[in-house]
């Protein structure tokens, strides 16, 4: 626009932040779920192990117990086939680890199979977007049982108590669906329309004096809310795509809808019915059904949606080959310093650097200052629990199983946090076969910790991922394409049933992968020089379209304010 200042380039290198990368956010909603089942799931082995004298089998049903932590945000039908997958791909792993580790007792070997397993796991739970705590647990378990003493004849056995402790953690993870069947739908509606109600009210639009009423202004922060509501709007509708058929699921559908209107008609829209609709899900009780909302027609789009479905597999492993190379590389050097040091657990060095990898180098600087100021706080918290779990080996596993709970229940608010709670229990396990020097441990996971962080960063660096850029340019084509389709149907007197209903989801939905597409590149240290003006007048007229297609479809409801006439600015 004339006289604003062009935006600074996305090429210049980011800051790397300490600070910020440990500041306290809010609890998840659901911060009680994860830690509640993953006790649940682990106490009866445990305390049946203990009880057998057999606490040394515990690293294997703890396999099986940690895949409760998984999948509580999907709709039950959708989880129980996740939670299937994830226990027969922490078995899978471990199945791999255990072979290995009885076949060779090479620890160049063994940690190379740990990399390469580190890398498959990682770029496997990125492409499937499998959820917290994606690959970190998975490489925990697997890079342990790499250095356990094994044989040939004992892996069928270990195995099978992985599986049957994957089995009993199934059944937890499902329990809850009897009680709400629909929970997570709901949850996930209701988190899009108080996300959106936010970006609606006048406090919101207040921050951005360049807004123009549609929800394209540029000011920080009322970008970084809209942002934050589209992310929830799609998280919604990927939720109840995922969700059986029934009368539930459509009315969901229909105050998504509403919240999409939010985002794309702010100005029009009051925040407060949507709040409202938003406590009414909260609870147990009926569902919301206000008389004025859309009907079945409008939601064609939708039922569009679902029979197209997911790209294939093969399309989304591909942007993540610079993600698996840095992760292979990075942790493979990282057990081999170990090694050289003399450390006696290189798997400690090797999940350390598997933990780091996120989007870009920027997050996974942020994710190495944490694991790092965790770890050292851990320690601490070990050397002041060991002489209580030294008690008697039934205080062992109730120290640990609360520790399992204070992770979950603080990692949601900064990793760092939950790391105080992870070490120790980490190092807590390695007891439960024998007690070992408590000196040592602390020592060797110091070490260890420093070492997979500095590494495990020196990787990320040092495998530039050039296709960043790429992965942008697809993502504003995408966009124009999406925009381009609506503006046709728009000017189309009389689009196909649920063709304009489904290009505004498109178009939506192409807009929340640019901007993530976007913060992903501008977090890389050596990306070409990107099209920054360009994302922001791809976004700026994409939310207008949007905005024109709400109106177009008459979806404002008569209770908010009146619409403004606005055409498709191009």
């Amino acid at each position: 626009m004339p006289g604003r200042p062009p935006p600074p380039p996305l090429s210049s290198r980011p800051a790397l932040p300490l600070a910020g990368a440990l500041r306290l956010g809010r609890p998840s909603d659901i911060w009680f779920k994860p830690a509640l089942s993953v006790v649940a799931a682990g106490a009866p082995p445990n305390l049946i192990l203990l009880a057998l004298g057999r606490l040394d089998l515990a690293m294997y049903t703890m396999a099986g117990s940690l895949c409760a932590l998984y999948a509580h945000h999907r709709p039950y039908a959708a989880r129980a086939r996740v939670l299937a997958w994830v226990v027969l791909g922490m078995t899978a792993g471990l199945a791999v680890a255990l072979l290995a580790a009885s076949l060779t007792a090479n620890a160049v070997v063994l940690v190379t199979v740990g990399a390469l397993l580190a890398a498959a796991q990682k770029t496997l739970c990125d492409a499937t977007r499998l959820g917290p705590p994606a690959n970190v647990v998975l490489t925990f378990i697997s890079s342990a049982a790499l250095f356990a003493p094994q044989t040939l004849g004992q892996i069928p056995g270990h195995l099978g108590l992985a599986l049957a402790a994957g089995a009993w953690a199934w059944l937890i993870g499902m329990a809850p669906g009897l009680l709400r069947p629909h929970g997570p739908e709901r949850r996930a509606t209701a988190h899009a329309l108080n996300t959106a109600a936010a970006y609606a009210s006048p406090a919101s639009r207040a921050t951005d004096s360049t807004s123009d009423g549609v929800g394209v202004g540029d000011g920080a922060g009322s970008a970084r809310t809209r942002a934050a509501a589209a992310a929830a709007v799609h998280a919604a509708w990927q939720t109840l795509l995922s969700a059986p058929a029934g009368p539930s699921r459509r009315a969901l559908e229909r105050l998504v809808v509403r919240a999409e209107v939010a985002l794309a008609a702010p100005a029009d829209t009051d925040p407060e019915r949507l709040r409202g609709w938003a406590r009414e899900l909260r609870g147990a009780g009926p569902l919301p059904h206000p008389g004025d909302l859309v009907d079945d027609g409008e939601l064609l789009g939708v039922d569009v949606q679902r029979a197209a479905g997911q790209p294939p597999l093969r399309r989304r492993l591909g942007p993540l080959t610079p993600i698996a190379v840095r992760t292979a590389l990075g942790c493979a050097l990282a057990g081999y310093v170990s090694l050289v040091l003399g450390v006696g657990r290189p798997s400690w060095a090797l999940v350390t650097a598997a933990s780091l990898y996120q989007a870009n180098v920027t997050l996974t600087w942020s994710r190495g200052v944490q694991r790092v100021v965790g770890n050292l706080v851990g320690v601490l918290a070990f050397a002041a629990l060991v002489p209580l779990a030294h008690v008697h080996q039934a205080a062992l596993v109730l120290v640990c199983l609360a520790l399992n709970f204070g992770a979950e229940a603080l990692i949601g608010r900064n990793y760092w946090l939950g790391s105080v709670c992870v070490t120790p229990m980490a190092l807590l396990i390695t007891e439960f076969a024998q007690y070992q020097d408590a000196g040592r441990l602390i020592t060797e996971r110091i070490l260890d910790t420093l070492v997979g962080a500095v590494v495990g960063f020196a990787a990320a660096v040092a495998v530039t991922n050039r296709r960043a850029g790429d992965r942008l340019g697809d993502a504003l084509t995408a966009v124009e394409r999406a925009r381009e389709h609506a503006a046709r149907l728009l000017a189309d007197p009389r689009p196909a049933p649920g063709a304009l209903d489904s290009a505004r989801r498109s178009l939506a939905a192409a807009l929340v992968d640019l901007r993530a597409t976007a913060d992903a590149a501008s977090g890389e240290w050596w990306p070409r020089a990107l099209p920054q003006e360009r994302v922001v007048a791809a976004e700026r007229t994409g939310h207008r379209t949007l905005a024109a297609t709400v109106r177009s479809q008459g979806l404002l409801l008569d209770g908010d304010a009146s619409a403004r006439a606005e055409g498709v600015r191009r």
